[in-house]
């Protein structure tokens, strides 16, 4: 039924498209699905790289079979636990009893405490090696990205990097599989928002993998989530993008995020950004949080290096959802942006203490005063208000080559 798809020498890809999940981890949305990617090697002995979601076995199973016909599978590797990529895994022994399984330490941990597996299994180390006969497998290890057993697996023969969750970007692969067969301007976008949303935390992890694998030659990168990439100049950009993003770096951009309840918050917003477009920023995002999905605004904050972030006063806290936003931002460690808040109240003012303190435990440079509106915009308000979109212009377009300073320098 399946005809056997090589994305390499003797490398066969194996996945599956999701487009009935309506969120990624119950949290993420997605609009244009998602991918599980699982791949086999072929060789004297036979080695897959990942398994699927397990409500796709029976597919996963079929295509297994198109690349092996009655061979039997020796290995497994288990490059990370997530069950949207080890939930098969179960399943598979049912159908391979012989089958060994490859991964670290914490891998065999996890494994155990999931499924209860203990038995046929074994661990690798930093790069260690198997032959497949005339490819060999090497393992590198890259914990936290996105979780502690995370590893990336490299075919030295072929050049190909199986990289697990690393590279990833939501969205199905539509009859195409590589970059070749696919339009890659689709999934740029949603590589940004799966990293801020998935992996954004995890920065420095990120870094000290993008160092180790600096000096390998990688004809393919294959991802558990999207398409392969195997076209060079799109290699160099998905690792360039990694890069930029777990250094915070971003484009000279605006993100104006804000509640409101009745519209007053929301004109403070417009009359910011409107005077920071008067003076010159062309990248502005407005993003009011009952309408925006947090995973969108926090893609926006990962692209551009302004954020200016509204609240009205709600039961004397921040509007819920702006609080959410908040929670978000400080979990991904977000850093060197330039930072200005408002907020609005009618009797009794909550928005300035807690933005405030939002502000002061973030790496991030406050670019002038806070712009507070009791009732209605009045003058006062309102200059407040221009001089917070014209100042943060001034330092995005003066700071277009360099990142703010770490230091929250005006606290």
């Amino acid at each position: 039924m399946y005809r056997p798809v090589e994305v390499a020498a003797d490398v066969f890809y194996v996945g599956v498209n999701d487009r009935t999940k309506s969120r990624f981890e119950s949290l993420w949305p997605l609009p244009q699905g998602v991918s599980y990617n699982s791949y086999i090697v072929r060789d004297e002995k036979t080695a897959l790289i990942d398994t699927v979601d397990i409500c796709y076995s029976g597919i996963f199973m079929r295509k297994i079979r198109s690349v092996l016909g009655d061979r039997p599978l020796d290995y497994l590797v288990v490059n990370h636990m997530e069950p949207d990529h080890s939930g098969s895994v179960e399943f598979l022994i049912s159908r391979y009893p012989g089958i060994r399984i490859v991964g670290n330490k914490r891998t065999l941990d996890m494994l155990k405490g999931y499924y209860g597996i203990s038995g046929s299994v074994i661990e690798v180390k930093d790069l260690e090696e198997i032959s497949l006969g005339k490819h060999t497998l090497q393992f590198h290890m890259t914990p936290m990205i996105h979780w502690p057993e995370t590893m990336m697996t490299y075919v030295k023969e072929t050049k190909t990097l199986f990289s697990a969750d690393a590279f990833g970007t939501f969205g199905t692969l539509d009859g195409g599989i590589s970059d070749t067969q696919l339009c890659p301007d689709r999934y740029w976008d949603e590589m940004t928002r799966y990293y801020s949303n998935i992996v954004g935390k995890f920065g420095s992890p990120v870094q000290t993998a993008l160092k180790k694998l600096a000096g390998m030659k990688i004809d393919a990168i294959c991802s558990t989530h999207g398409p392969v990439w195997t076209q060079p100049e799109n290699i160099a950009r998905v690792i360039a993008l990694y890069d930029r993003m777990s250094r915070y770096d971003a484009d000279a951009g605006l993100v104006v995020a804000y509640g409101s309840m009745y519209g007053h918050t929301e004109e403070l917003a417009e009359i910011i950004a409107g005077e920071a477009a008067r003076n010159g920023v062309k990248n502005i995002v407005m993003h009011n949080v009952s309408k925006s999905h947090e995973s969108d605004i926090l893609r926006d904050t990962f692209k551009y290096r302004g954020l200016i972030i509204g609240s009205p006063t709600y039961n004397n806290k921040l509007f819920p959802a702006v609080d959410s936003l908040l929670s978000a931002l400080q979990n991904r460690s977000l850093k060197n942006r330039f930072f200005g808040y408002f907020g609005s109240f009618t009797w009794a003012d909550a928005t300035a203490r807690q933005l405030e303190a939002f502000a002061s435990t973030m790496e991030f440079e406050l670019v002038s005063d806070p712009v507070i509106m009791k009732q209605a915009i009045l003058a006062g308000a309102e200059e407040k208000a221009l001089t917070l979109g014209r100042v943060m212009a001034q330092k995005l377009l003066s700071g277009a080559e360099a990142a703010p300073n770490n230091a929250s320098d005006g606290k």
